[in-house]
């Protein structure tokens, strides 16, 4: 098979494709900055009615992140996220190998951690856009990367889920480990 020929838009360029989400944006709505927990949060109540992607990998490292907080954070954190996996079209996604190749033999990304360039491989791939809070993927533009604004008023998901959000909020991530 020939090398990767998929475009994909890039920078200020990125948003007309399908949305993706990584594990610091879906982590960021327990941020312990609230500014970063409100737009990440503001995201995924606009889109509840919708559907955004996510890598297998990037649910797992969402686990790992929690798996790090004692069982009682976990406790009052997991009934929300399962919840809003079941309420919301979250598309979890398995990498091709035309993600993997794009994602690993891309140099101007070789500074990043693998679990970015390999999603930034498959964002690329379906021509879709990332949001992230990222701050290795911020300010870039040879990524198709977008960073949530937060809104002006904290949005409400619908209840009972929000009354679970505010019962995740027992665990909260510092900004770096997002």
């Amino acid at each position: 098979m020939p090398g990767d020929t998929r475009t994909a838009p890039s920078g200020a360029d990125a948003g007309a494709g399908a949305a993706y989400a990584d594990a610091a944006l879906f982590m960021g709505m327990n941020s312990a900055d609230d500014r970063v927990r409100v737009a990440c949060k503001a995201f995924f109540a606009e889109r509840l009615g919708g559907r955004v992607r996510m890598s297998w990998e990037q649910v797992g490292r969402c686990d790992d992140l929690v798996w790090h907080f004692p069982r009682e954070a976990q406790d009052a954190y997991y009934p929300f996220m399962d919840n809003l996996h079941t309420d919301m079209r979250i598309e979890r996604r398995a990498y091709e190998p035309a993600d993997l190749r794009h994602g690993l033999d891309t140099a101007a990304w070789s500074d990043l951690p693998t679990h970015e360039r390999l999603l930034l491989g498959m964002v690329h791939g379906s021509g879709g856009v990332l949001y992230s809070v990222s701050p290795r993927l911020s300010g870039r533009d040879d990524v198709p990367v977008r960073v949530p604004a937060p809104p002006s008023i904290e949005p409400l998901f619908p209840e009972p889920l929000e009354r679970l959000y505010r019962a995740s909020l027992a665990l909260r991530l510092p900004t770096e480990a997002l």
